[in-house]
């Protein structure tokens, strides 16, 4: 793994005073990954459709330090939605340190951090990625500033998604889009461990502009975190049996894709759902994530696909929330699903409808 590339050494520009703002999207992991070792290194690859509304925007605010100032400490103040966060402030913190060495200048700017999600934060709904992925860009925005050679959109992306992978591994995959692989592979040109790339194959069309409802069952802090859950990966009975599952079925899922095979995408994605939450069930200490109204979804979405023939399918990330999964063609027919069946089974009635989209875009 060639990480050196990622260290700058042409940093010469001086920049007293700038600011970045950017949007980046969560994904959903059609093939998932759970379970890593440090620092933020997969157990398997996997695969995500890159999300459009659901996102975060974020603005850093860059002061440099003065003379008297200048140290070697990280020093950022947090704001979450117009107010103080104190307690994001130790994940981000540590994301800092982790990434020091690639990005230097973090000692020598003050930062003020304003960010905001379109959606509920540590829901399940993968808030670390679109979040971790935004700074990163920021991040970068400065960095190329700063640098006294061009850094070409190609690098900047792939840094980018280097370090918000060190924040949050999924963040990787949020960079850019519609389809994004991290972790190596040998069926994926180009795939890295340290990274995430574009799915480098055609994409057949019945697969583009793919329609994801996320219902949000539950908008409240997960129980357990994803953080511990990958933790508990290391001693798990069943773990080599699954990181060969999952890089098997990406395999599988990339001849899919490029053919169009749509009944045996519904068939694997939802496998690799309930094969996450099987992880979860069968760990030690066991915990479980779905909610009643989880179930009530999927056996729902089951019933209304052998009534009707429809293509939607679900999937689940580490929580109680499902995304609904369907192509464009069946836009109002699912919309109306949802809001005469599904829809009483969200807190609240809510539910956030989204679409495939390209990744991080520069406000």
């Amino acid at each position: 793994m060639d990480t050196q590339q990622f260290i700058p050494n042409s940093l010469q520009n001086k920049i007293t005073k700038t600011s970045f703002t950017w949007k980046t999207p969560s994904n959903i992991a059609l093939v998932k990954y759970w379970g890593k070792t440090e620092p933020q290194i997969p157990k398997n690859a996997s695969i995500s459709f890159t999300l459009s509304n659901s996102h975060t925007i974020t603005t850093i605010d860059f002061t440099k330090k003065s003379n008297s100032e200048a140290d070697n400490k990280i020093n950022f103040e947090l704001f979450f939605e117009g107010k103080k966060k104190e307690d994001f402030k130790p994940k981000i913190a540590k994301f800092f340190e982790r990434i020091l060495e690639y990005c230097p200048y973090l000692t020598t700017y003050t930062m003020v951090i304003h960010s905001e999600n379109s959606f509920p934060h540590s829901s399940g709904i993968a808030s670390s990625a679109s979040g971790m992925s935004a700074i990163a860009m920021c991040l970068m925005s400065l960095e190329k500033s700063l640098s006294s050679i061009e850094l070409t959109n190609e690098f900047i992306n792939k840094k980018a998604s280097f370090l918000a992978r060190l924040g949050s591994g999924s963040a990787s995959r949020s960079i850019e889009g519609p389809l994004v692989v991290w972790g190596n592979h040998p069926d994926i040109k180009g795939s890295s461990d340290v990274f995430g790339v574009p799915f480098p194959y055609e994409v057949h069309e019945v697969f583009k502009n793919y329609h994801d409802a996320i219902l949000l069952v539950d908008k409240g802090e997960k129980q357990v975190s994803s953080t511990v859950g990958h933790d508990l990966m290391h001693n798990h009975p069943f773990a080599t049996q699954r990181f060969d599952q999952a890089n098997e079925n990406l395999a599988k899922i990339s001849k899919i894709l490029q053919n169009g095979e749509i009944d045996s995408f519904i068939n694997l994605v939802e496998s690799e759902a309930l094969s996450l939450h099987a992880m979860m069930l069968t760990s030690t200490p066991y915990f479980i994530l779905m909610k009643p109204n989880t179930l009530e979804i999927i056996n729902a979405i089951w019933r209304y696909r052998d009534k009707t023939g429809s293509k939607v399918c679900f999937t689940l990330d580490a929580g109680a929330n499902v995304h609904v999964l369907y192509p464009a063609n069946e836009t109002e027919t699912i919309a109306q699903f949802i809001d005469n069946e599904l829809s009483k089974f969200c807190q609240k009635n809510h539910y956030i409808c989204d679409i495939v989209g390209l990744g991080a875009v520069n406000i």
